[in-house]
């Protein structure tokens, strides 16, 4: 059983923090201040012992002079700069090698997420989940993205056998032993929930509010979005590949079926059939459908082939780190505090 509590006969260590809040920061520099705050205002009541470490994604505006300024007068708060932008998951991954508390969350950096939420969000881990989603009814986004979620989670279900009921947040906290798990994927493309369904079945979740943005506006426009698609559908099963197999089948058994038919009535009703070749519009709206499914089904693919390219030649690094503030201890050898570097690992098929 984690044990989340504290316990007032001991001395809390630097290095046995009960909880480490992981937070990927880009173009954030007007939210991370009440943020952290915010999280203050939250945690200390509970007496737990905290952290918080701020990944700053390569972000072009004044976000990591914030986080310096934070770093300096805050001592419970570490700060990551990575040397150009890696992606979301990639950041937070790299937040979850250095996390030192014997449970993580994570959450955004706009305040859509309530730090308040944290003492529900860990006491259902301490009922014997290893990973608890934050439960949003109504998000205060845009249409498509809602529509994008709902998709993703369909998908998840398809992919990772993802139980109908959880809802694939970016709101979460997960237990220790889990956090070390998925942080030996050194891919070049991770995806955090996807390393989670492959390493446990312990899922909960907890109903809670998505709060309007505190300020600036999203980053995450539609090729990002599907971007991370792309890494939950190409990166952890081969059934999008067994999908384009199936469906080839199915249209070679069809067209096979239909020339007979058309030798048969051409055999039996010879009168039928006219010098003049007819039928042109319906041959090229089905060559037009045939060869857009041959496109869509070269782009699985090459997707495929693509991401396999990219994680055997180890030339692409998952992070690298330009620099660390406010780490007080050493990283364990399964949490690299430096630039990691790609090697093909299997999580299962």
């Amino acid at each position: 059983m984690l044990r989340l509590t504290p316990d007032p006969s001991a001395v809390v260590e630097d290095v046995d923090l009960a909880l480490s809040i992981v937070v990927p920061v880009y173009r954030s520099a007007e939210c991370l201040e009440p943020l952290v705050d915010a999280i203050g205002q939250a945690l200390r009541p509970t007496g737990l012992s905290y952290e918080i470490i701020l990944v700053n994604d390569g972000s072009p505006d004044r976000t990591w002079s914030v986080v310096e300024s934070l770093c300096r007068t805050h001592h419970e708060v570490l700060g990551i700069d990575l040397r150009r932008n890696f992606g979301q998951d990639n950041a937070i991954l790299t937040g979850l090698r250095i996390a030192r508390g014997r449970a993580a969350a994570v959450m955004d950096d706009d305040l859509q997420h309530d730090p308040r939420d944290l003492p529900a969000l860990l006491a259902r881990l301490e009922q014997g989940a290893d990973v608890v989603y934050a439960d949003f009814r109504m998000k205060h986004q845009a249409a498509w993205k809602n529509f994008g979620s709902w998709f993703n989670g369909k998908v998840a279900e398809w992919v990772l056998d993802k139980p109908r009921g959880i809802y694939l947040s970016p709101y979460k906290v997960i237990r220790r032993e889990v956090v070390e798990l998925i942080c030996r994927y050194d891919g070049p493309e991770p995806y955090i929930d996807g390393l989670l369904f492959q390493v446990t079945a312990r899922f909960d979740q907890v109903p809670v509010e998505h709060h309007p943005r505190y300020a600036g506006r999203s980053n995450y426009n539609f090729v990002r979005s599907f971007s991370v698609w792309a890494r939950l559908a190409a990166n952890f099963s081969v059934r999008p590949l067994r999908l384009v197999t199936w469906f080839g089948l199915i249209l070679g058994m069809l067209g096979g079926l239909l020339a007979v038919v058309v030798v048969i009535y051409r055999l039996a009703y010879p009168q039928y059939f006219e010098a003049a070749v007819a039928g042109w519009a319906s041959l090229m709206v089905t060559q037009l459908t045939i060869g857009g499914a041959r496109m869509v089904f070269l782009g699985i693919l090459g997707e495929y082939v693509g991401r396999m390219h990219t994680a055997v030649t180890g030339k692409k690094p998952q992070a690298t780190i330009r620099e660390v503030l406010n780490s007080s201890a050493p990283a364990a050898p399964s949490r690299r505090p430096e630039a990691v570097i790609p090697v093909a690992v299997s999580f299962g098929g």
